[in-house]
């Protein structure tokens, strides 16, 4: 007898990290339905794949509860990356933003609970807010700042996202482990929400001064998608992880002022930096962090993940996708 192929639905899978999720399933034999709204993802990620005999495609909205249980229902798994995402989103829609990172989870868990189907939820480093210690494991103390401002109220969200998986698992056996992504990047994303490197990597190819904002000596750790999607599909994969969450991010920390430095230079741009106020970039009240580095120790001992692709050989995959976009008006 011919065994059945294992039936995934990714929610959000028309976006950057969800399209690159999709390929990767399909080329492990998965029978693959995307659930998406297309209000940031787009038809254009997948364009690879769309004819694939495998794979389906649902236009939604998670917060659609009916179609988000009627696509789920006869899934063996489920990745939940269906989110409000970028900074100038969340600002400009704070209450889609929380309906939607709050109700459409909750839709996606009953769904797969109704379904019998395991779960990855994907959640980010905003959880740990302005903790700025070495390296953020993931018991760190969460530090937010006015749930009165935006950037917190998405950080409170999507740890709601993650208490909430957590007690259908304790509640109701839910099989569902979550993983905190670090500032992913790669292929296919778009500056258009406010993501740096995409948008500092299209100023510099256009040779269009390279904005940074507030005093650029903010620190971060950039994944490559293609490190991070194999590590998703890895711990969904095991029984240990359900209930648990796991960090995943780049191992060199950089400000974005020198990233900045090393795209123009890496890229031979004329273009010159300049600093722009963040009351300037996002209005008055905008808060950032100052430091964010993730301890990988938990994934790495699961599943040995361990990030092998270099903020140069990201900034270069960037910058040839971004060339290569038909719609992008960058020199080839």
């Amino acid at each position: 007898m011919t065994e059945l192929p294992i039936r995934s639905v990714v929610t959000g899978g028309a976006g950057f990290i969800g399209s690159h999720l999709v390929e990767y399933l399909l080329h492990r034999g998965d029978e693959v339905v995307v659930i998406d709204d297309l209000s940031t993802g787009s038809m254009a990620n997948l364009a690879g794949v769309v004819a694939h005999p495998r794979f389906g495609f649902v236009e939604a909205s998670i917060l659609d509860r009916a179609a988000v249980l009627g696509e789920i229902d006869g899934a063996d798994r489920v990745f939940h990356l269906a989110a409000a995402v970028g900074v100038r989103r969340i600002i400009e829609q704070p209450l889609d933003s929380l309906r939607t990172n709050i109700h459409g989870s909750e839709n996606v868990l009953d769904a797969c609970l109704a379904a019998d189907a395991s779960l990855l939820l994907a959640s980010t480093s905003e959880i740990y807010g302005k903790n700025t210690s070495d390296a953020l494991h993931e018991d760190s103390d969460r530090i937010l700042g006015s749930p009165l401002k935006s950037r917190w109220t998405y950080a409170a969200a999507k740890g709601i996202d993650e208490s909430f998986a957590h007690a259908y698992h304790l509640e109701h056996g839910l099989r569902v482990g979550m993983v905190r992504l670090f500032n992913t990047v790669g292929p296919r994303q778009t500056g258009r929400y406010g993501m740096v490197v995409p948008n500092l990597v299209g100023q510099a190819l256009r040779g269009d001064p390279i904005t940074v904002f507030g005093d650029g000596l903010q620190t971060r750790c950039f994944s490559y998608v293609g490190d991070i999607v194999p590590a998703l599909v890895a711990i969904a994969e095991r029984p240990e992880a359900y209930g648990q969450v796991f960090n995943l991010g780049g191992a060199e920390e950089v400000s974005i002022l020198e990233l900045a430095e090393r795209i123009v230079a890496r890229l031979g741009s004329t273009s010159e930096i300049m600093l722009v106020p963040y009351e300037q970039a996002y209005g008055p009240g905008y808060e950032d962090m100052r430091r964010r580095v993730p301890d990988n120790t938990r994934s790495g001992s699961l599943v040995g993940f361990v990030p092998r692709t270099s903020i140069d050989a990201i900034i270069d995959a960037v910058a040839e996708d971004l060339r290569t976009r038909t719609e992008s008006p960058v020199p080839v």
